[in-house]
């Protein structure tokens, strides 16, 4: 398992939050948990980029942080359910105002995104070519 090498800030609320959400699928995990995706195969159905194995080390996380609870319940083959903790739900509020500020802005986001990740593929080209 991946340990940091360097202890993380915890000066305010938004070094507090990054630790807790920081990871590429926690938000949309949470999101998808609160829309009613409980069981793992629907979280990867619903997330067909992320593997199983970093959706399972980000469920772990998010319940490591309290965000999320794990029920196993004894049958065979063993099912597994994940639902929002109270602290998890208080997030909720948050990720929607996030995703409709997304949906607002999607156009100009989606614009410099592009932009931005074509400037990155094209840079080691021409440095392949000057060299």
């Amino acid at each position: 398992m991946y340990v940091k090498k360097i202890a993380p800030s915890l000066n305010c609320g938004l070094d507090l939050i990054g630790e807790v959400l920081y990871g590429k699928w926690k938000i949309r995990i949470l999101w998808f948990i609160h829309e009613g995706n409980l069981r793992p195969s629907e979280l990867q159905r619903t997330i067909p980029d992320a593997t199983r194995r970093v959706l399972n080390v980000q469920l772990k996380e998010l319940e490591d942080h309290e965000l999320v609870n794990r029920t196993i319940y004894p049958v065979m083959p063993p099912k597994v359910e994940y639902h929002l903790t109270d602290f998890g739900k208080t997030l909720i509020p948050l990720i929607r105002s996030i995703g409709l500020w997304g949906d607002e802005h999607q156009e100009r986001l989606r614009r410099v995104i592009l932009k931005h990740n074509a400037s990155s593929v094209s840079e080691p080209v021409i440095n392949e070519v000057l060299n």
